[in-house]
């Protein structure tokens, strides 16, 4: 057992004072350094040997004073010589020492002064002898103290997870699969960190490896199956004739080694791979991080993206801190100075239940239980303040068992259950650092519950009811994590199957994304019945989620159901931002955080983002609605036409072609010159791509053609008669249905003037481009369009008003915008009982925008020059005009007096941002469409 930080002093002050009398003799550098090395309790013959001979570069031989085989080597000079030297002669011995050997400090002495170097942190400290006692926390590392700090960068995490996946790749190679595999790696895992945070004796594990087995590993396997037959064994129940350093192995428990496996099969490259594990600091690898890199390696198209699906400590703490871990540190804070009430709520804060219904490798449970226990840390302090501590065992109340998982495949829930005890010892560890008493729970009496299943099917609530009864009904108190990111079309046959069970009668639910079924299970769980004999536990729940299930269709099909049948009220949300991780191909997810609960709550939280890749700030607001807005319960419906007074919006014409019926410029050139008379059957067509970046397209445009013209002109004929052929080889059936008429495109959408709006646009832009044209023009269908559209609907579509809506309420690929008529533009508000000259106004701003547009379009040589950002000798397109580094400041200003035009066409005064706007336009819905609410149900009132 480590000693305390006390006993080590007041070792370090004997030592100075022995040796501080003896350096007047002749001193002995051995037993200076047994002595030294016993200060921290640790017996100098067991971890390293003196005088290692090792190769210098120049082929000599040379002998080290001291080497503990990765961690530290020790350089001692006579009294009174230079440092540098002695340094300088240790660096030398590098090159002849395996890279498994390879030290982390070098500590140079003459016995009145010590350096020690950190070579990992670049640092180094002198002090003398006389000092020691001051300076021996930064021999942590000896003492079984050491302090890690976890970095999500490091290059350790990666190596560890390819080390590992190397031996999982070896072991399946030579037949050893499935199940015992994967429990055999994280056996080894667990070795692996135990040796290097203190569980086992430093190099305990690897010494084993190295002195017991034989390099070609033919006995590896053996030697293993043993050990984990030790560590499942308590002492006293051990044979009595049993190895020596087998023995010296502490009893684990935990249920981690109970299995017996078959044994494995080793070789020399296997062994090797093994050993080289071990020359890691596992102990700087967190928990949270590794579970799900070592996760990645069993799967090898995964392995080439180690950590693309890493979850940051950064992220989950944007979950964890507004669920409970604020509240929990304001009430601390609240109660600290009454030692009654710190009390109670150091024993409320280790009664607390949490659930991550989709744990994976456990990365929400293990940073929330770090957390939590640093928070103890702080309450224990707090409670012992100017007091000795003397059973730090009695006032550590927080443990394992309070933490619950639920994860479908069984690999990451053996993994999750293993880092939250890593993370449990790496925390008693830090408590042992900060009280100066030495805390291991070993053997492991209590476990967390970490279940293999799915979450979908499963009863939540079952996983409590083994409990024993106590004085407060059993539930959880938060529930929480990163269900997975999988599309409404992404899913696979087992989680479509898992939807249709939970959305059973749900109308619509074929948009909804796969997360989305989370949101349910929770509301379910919320609304189960309390048990009268039990005050009632108020559960609250937060979930990641792709962005898609707060914009868009989706909206309305989940959150009349949770607004509806289960009284759902939000209580955070972090609005959109980029859900990433700093590992190799990181996935870049755009997500939502939205915490939740049955009942109310005066202050609600919303996290705003300017740069999704940046930091929020946060708005305290009254409510919250599924847009994550400020404002009430209420969802946009999905409608087939505009509630408001204005012409219908329609997708743009499908050719169903194959390409026959389409023509780049330098194919129309062609055909004209061979067909002259084809002219007047061909148009301009717009899809988004030619019209955001001013690319000629055109089409053959057959409406209301005399067949007799046609047959005269056998070029055009060919190209129909191939549209024919394709149609009626067409696998799709609607495909086919049009080849009765293959002159014409599906859609025939020609009207006099219409407003076209690309169906997609990406989000950095400040406004969506929008164009006005006339009957030459055929809109695609990569694009909406509205027939016989006035400059004034022009003018607001394009307006700031338009665009925060858009923002809002539009459905997302990725980031982009992606318009659509049944949400965005049916229930856009606009303005009421305009007056002429307010509609005058619009429609001015908006024809000005266009004629600024047109100065960079087709620019021509009497343009003022100062309208011009770009060469009169290369035209502008859209795409160029709208970029928000380019846009140029004419532009600018014409958009910015049609924004003030169309603002004050809702109200007298200009908003000032677009949080108003929005918020206005929320307002302005409730009013036009009062009567087409979802309300509540008569009689059930909300809980507050």
């Amino acid at each position: 057992m480590a000693l305390s930080w006390n006993e080590i002093k007041d070792r370090a002050i004997r030592f100075s004072k022995e040796w501080e009398s003896e350096l007047s003799e002749k001193a002995e550098a051995k037993t200076f350094w047994d002595q030294f090395f016993d200060v921290f309790g640790i017996s100098r013959r067991k971890i390293g040997s003196f005088e290692r001979p090792v190769h210098r570069l120049d082929e000599s031989t040379g002998y080290i004073d001291f080497l503990w085989k990765g961690t530290i080597l020790v350089e001692h000079k006579s009294r009174g010589k230079d440092l540098d030297k002695a340094y300088k002669q240790a660096l030398d011995y590098f090159p002849g020492l395996a890279d498994y050997e390879l030290p982390k400090y070098v500590l140079v002495s003459d016995f009145a002064r010590f350096r020690l170097y950190n070579l990992e942190e670049a640092t180094q400290l002198e002090f003398e002898l006389k000092d020691l006692y001051k300076n021996v926390k930064e021999f942590a590392f000896i003492a079984g103290y050491q302090k890690h700090v976890f970095k999500e960068q490091d290059p350790v995490n990666i190596q560890a997870a390819e080390l590992m996946g190397k031996l999982h790749d070896r072991l399946k190679a030579v037949g050893y699969t499935g199940h015992p595999l994967e429990l055999y790696l994280v056996r080894l895992l667990f070795c692996l960190f135990a040796e290097d945070t203190s569980i086992f004796e430093r190099d305990q594990f690897r010494d084993y490896i190295e002195n017991k087995t034989k390099a070609d590993g033919s006995d590896l396997a053996q030697y293993l199956s043993m050990l984990f037959y030790v560590l499942n064994t308590p002492a006293d129940k051990r044979l009595s004739n049993l190895d020596e350093d087998l023995n010296a192995f502490p009893y684990v428990n935990g249920k981690l080694f109970e299995e017996t496996l078959a044994p494995a099969s080793f070789d020399t490259a296997m062994r090797a791979i093994l050993f080289e594990s071990t020359a890691l600091d596992w102990g700087k690898i967190s928990p949270a991080i590794f579970g799900s890199l070592f996760q990645s390696v069993m799967n090898p198209v995964e392995r080439r993206n180690l950590g693309a699906h890493y979850t940051s400590e950064k992220n989950i703490l944007k979950v964890i801190k507004p669920l409970f871990l604020d509240d929990l540190w304001k009430e601390y804070e609240a109660v600290k100075s009454s030692r009654i009430q710190l009390i109670r709520f150091h024993d409320k804060l280790a009664s607390l239940r949490y659930l991550d219904p989709a744990c994976g490798c456990g990365n929400f449970l293990v940073i929330s239980y770090r957390e939590l226990r640093l928070l103890e840390i702080e309450i224990i302090k707090t409670l012992q303040k100017g007091q000795q501590v003397f059973d730090i065992h009695e006032l550590l109340k927080l443990d394992v068992d309070r933490f619950y998982g639920i994860e479908i495949e069984e690999f990451p829930s053996q993994i999750a259950q293993v880092a939250m005890w890593l993370m449990d010892h790496q925390m008693n560890m830090r408590a042992s650092e900060e009280f100066g008493q030495y805390f291991l729970r070993l053997p492991l009496r209590k476990s967390p519950n970490i279940h293999c299943g799915n979450a979908l099917r499963m009863d939540w609530q079952s996983l409590l009811d083994q409990l024993p009864w106590d004085k407060k009904e059993q539930r959880f108190d938060y529930i929480y994590g990163n269900p997975p990111f999988v599309g409404n079309s992404l899913m696979n046959p087992a989680q479509k199957a898992d939807m249709e069970v939970v959305f059973s009668g749900v109308h619509g639910a074929g948009v909804l994304d796969f997360v989305t079924a989370w949101y349910i299970r929770a509301a379910k769980y919320l609304s189960l019945p309390h048990d009268p004999d039990f005050q009632p536990t108020q559960t609250r729940c937060a979930f990641v989620s792709t962005n898609s299930i707060a914009q868009g269709e989706q909206v309305g099909v989940l959150w009349n159901e949770l607004f509806n049948k289960y009284y759902i009220k939000i209580h955070f949300a972090h609005r959109t931002f980029k859900w990433s991780n700093e590992a190799r191909g990181k996935a870049a997810v755009h997500v939502v955080i939205i915490g939740f609960s049955n009942f109310d709550i005066r202050e609600k939280r919303i996290f705003e983002y300017q740069d999704i890749a940046g930091e929020p700030h946060e708005i305290i607001v009254r409510n919250i609605n599924p847009y994550l807005v400020e404002g009430k319960d209420f969802v946009l419906s999905s409608r087939t036409k505009p509630y408001s007074n204005i012409p219908p919006m329609s997708r743009g014409n499908s050719p169903y072609d194959n390409g026959y019926l389409l023509l780049t410029e330098y194919e129309k050139e062609n055909f004209i010159e061979a067909e002259p008379q084809a002219l007047k059957y061909v148009k301009r067509f717009l899809s988004a791509k030619e019209f955001l970046n001013q690319i000629n397209r055109y089409c053959i445009w057959l409406v209301d053609a005399n067949p007799a013209e046609i047959r005269s002109l056998p070029l055009l004929e060919e190209r129909i008669r191939k549209v024919k052929i394709f149609r009626e080889n067409s696998p799709g059936v609607e495909t086919r249905k049009y080849a009765t008429t293959p002159a014409l495109f599906r859609d025939r959408n020609n009207p006099d003037t219409f407003v076209l709006i690309p169906r997609h646009s990406s989000e950095k832009r400040r406004y969506i481009p929008i164009g006005f044209f006339d009957k030459s023009f055929i809109p695609g269908d990569s694009c909406m369009f509205i027939p016989n559209t006035t400059f004034y609907q022009f003018g607001v579509l394009t307006s700031a008003m338009h665009m925060s809506w858009v923002k809002y309420v539009c459905g997302r690929l990725k980031s982009d915008y992606r318009y659509s008529a049944s949400i965005v533009y049916n229930n856009f508000p606009w303005p009421e009982n305009l007056s002429e000259k307010q509609k005058k106004d619009v429609e001015d701003a908006a024809q000005k925008v266009l004629d600024v547009r047109e100065k960079f379009l087709n620019p021509t040589e009497n343009s003022p020059s100062h309208d011009l950002t770009i060469s009169l000798s290369k035209k502008a397109s859209l795409a160029d005009l709208y970029d928000p580094l380019t846009m140029p400041p004419a532009l600018v200003k014409a958009h910015q007096a049609l924004d003030k035009a169309v603002d004050l066409c809702y109200r007298p005064q200009p908003f000032p941002n677009e949080t108003k706007r929005i918020e206005f336009l929320f307002e302005l819905y409730d009013k036009y469409t009062a009567d087409l609410f979802t309300k509540e149900k008569p009689g059930k009132k909300r809980k507050t």
